[in-house]
């Protein structure tokens, strides 16, 4: 950054708790038109010296008022635009391109849920995985009549991926602690991409592979630590 812009720079606190920037308006313009930039996201203005919600950014307010951005011209299974752009909040697609997002965000549907929705049931048969935009959900198990939360979910986080490869039953239920917005993806549409858009769908099933990898070992690491102080209480 030139010496006459260094005071006209802002940073961006992302939902993976990551501060980008600095970054020029025109910038982050873009990114508010693409949604990687929300009304409620935390921005630093280097001139200011403060930090404030987009939304509430002088610069930005024009973008944030009235009908809000322009929409995209791709548009998910139900109808709603969705931005490439928004799909950057997501880990699991962090290493498909921009061309590739736009080709994925074609096979998604918008689902909005409000806060207390049940949406997957244990048991139940499944054939979509879901990908949270924003708000945030509990995975639960009902043991007893009493609940067990084994995980927490929040923005950029995913769930029910098994669901693309068998007709398994879900394993577990998963409840929306607050009002939350997701991206479904159904083994049908995976299935339509594979045949349209092969390399897209090879990228992004390989990146499944590698999360799931990831857990696992998580999961064997958790088991051995519970082993070994098993062993080293006995003694």
């Amino acid at each position: 950054m030139s010496a006459e812009n260094a005071n006209t720079g802002f940073r961006i606190w992302a939902a993976d708790n990551v501060v980008y920037g600095p970054v020029e308006l025109p910038v982050l313009i873009a990114w508010v038109k693409e949604e990687r930039v929300l009304a409620n996201t935390w921005i630093f203005s280097e001139a200011q010296q403060r930090w404030t919600p987009a939304a509430q950014a002088t610069e930005l307010q024009l973008f944030f008022g009235g009908d809000g951005p322009a929409p995209s011209a791709s548009t998910g299974g139900g109808g709603v635009a969705i931005k490439p752009g928004s799909l950057r909040r997501i880990k699991l697609l962090a290493d498909l391109t921009d061309a590739q997002l736009e080709t994925f965000a074609k096979t998604l549907e918008q689902v909005d849920i409000r806060q207390w929705t049940e949406l997957v049931k244990q048991g139940q048969t499944g054939d979509a995985m879901f990908f949270i935009l924003s708000g945030e959900l509990r995975v639960r198990l009902m043991i007893a009549g009493k609940e067990s939360v084994l995980t927490t979910l929040g923005t950029g986080e995913f769930f029910g991926e098994m669901a693309l490869f068998d007709d398994g039953p879900r394993s577990a239920d998963v409840i929306a602690n607050q009002d939350s917005t997701l991206l479904k993806l159904t083994a049908a549409a995976l299935r339509q991409l594979r045949v349209a858009s092969p390399q897209v769908a090879a990228d992004f099933l390989l990146a499944v592979g590698r999360s799931l990898s990831a857990r696992i070992r998580a999961d064997n690491k958790r088991f051995r630590d519970s082993v070994n102080f098993a062993r080293s209480a006995g003694k």
